[in-house]
């Protein structure tokens, strides 16, 4: 990968690897990466405390594995293959352990009082939470918005970082927007 296409701030941290220097690269690292780890993570997981979490044990494997990294992928493709693959072991263990249903009578009601979707009317309108929005799509559609719009990775890095081919990123992006408006919609106060 030639310097022009690496993200600002992984030129410096690669020096740092040359140098050997682990602690310093991991320190910029961390202030380069750790929001956009922290949204996957929460972004898959649907939980900001077990984003939290989960954000730590990335960051710990990426520093246990700084010393062995080679530099064949970017440290952005190298650091989110780490944590997509913490968050699918994550999900995969909260799928093993029994869960509560919220049809069980001490649920009951507790989800009417939650408010339906958090809004800010600024003059310029409605302004829709989005991290609640990306809560109702289909996980497959809201890994892959994450990554191209929050994250903003290109149309093949999102299929490389999912193992998806650039068709199908493609078709999952076209149809997150369509039913995020679909959403956007019904969110909406009817005109008076």
């Amino acid at each position: 990968m030639n310097e022009q296409s690496q993200p600002a701030g992984e030129t410096e941290i690669r020096e740092r690897l040359e140098q050997r220097d682990f602690h310093e690269a991991f320190e910029r690292l961390l202030r380069l990466y750790s929001g956009r780890v922290f949204h996957l993570s929460l972004s898959m997981l649907r939980n900001q405390t077990q984003a939290e979490d989960a954000a730590q044990e990335i960051f710990l494997r990426v520093w246990k594995g700084l010393p062995g990294y080679n530099g064949a992928a970017s440290l952005s493709t190298w650091i989110y293959t780490i944590a997509r693959n913490t968050c699918l072991t994550e999900l995969k263990k909260r799928a093993s352990r029994p869960t509560v249903s919220l049809d069980d009578v001490g649920f009951e009601g507790t989800l009417d009082h939650l408010p339906e979707m958090q809004t800010t009317d600024p003059e310029t309108g409605v302004e829709m939470d989005v991290h609640h929005m990306l809560q109702r799509l289909p996980e497959k559609y809201r890994r892959v918005l994450t990554l191209f719009y929050l994250e903003q990775k290109s149309y093949d890095q999102v299929g490389a970082l999912l193992g998806l081919p650039l068709g199908t990123v493609k078709t999952f992006l076209y149809r997150a927007r369509k039913e995020l408006m679909a959403t956007n919609k019904r969110a909406l106060p009817a005109a008076v």
